[in-house]
């Protein structure tokens, strides 16, 4: 799925859905630590951005699981 078919007739939160499934593919295949770092921030947005629209769980997400885990607090 590419993201022009993500933003093609779909509500804000479904676009956001199939945008952590394609960030999701990205992580998986990424090979450089650099591009791996942006995506996981990316990713780590866009669902926390979903949560806060549906208030939900994101039912068992396990790379969400493993970013939020070990994401480290902001030291500002």
């Amino acid at each position: 799925m590419s993201l022009k078919d993500v933003s093609d007739g779909n509500d804000t939160l479904s676009q956001l859905i199939e945008l952590r499934k394609i960030l999701a593919t990205a992580i998986d295949g990424c090979e450089s630590n650099r591009d791996l770092s942006s995506l996981s921030r990316r990713y780590v947005g866009v669902i926390q951005t979903i949560d806060a629209m549906s208030r939900g769980d994101d039912d068992g997400d396990e790379i969400a699981a493993i970013i939020l885990r070990n994401r480290k607090p902001s030291t500002d």
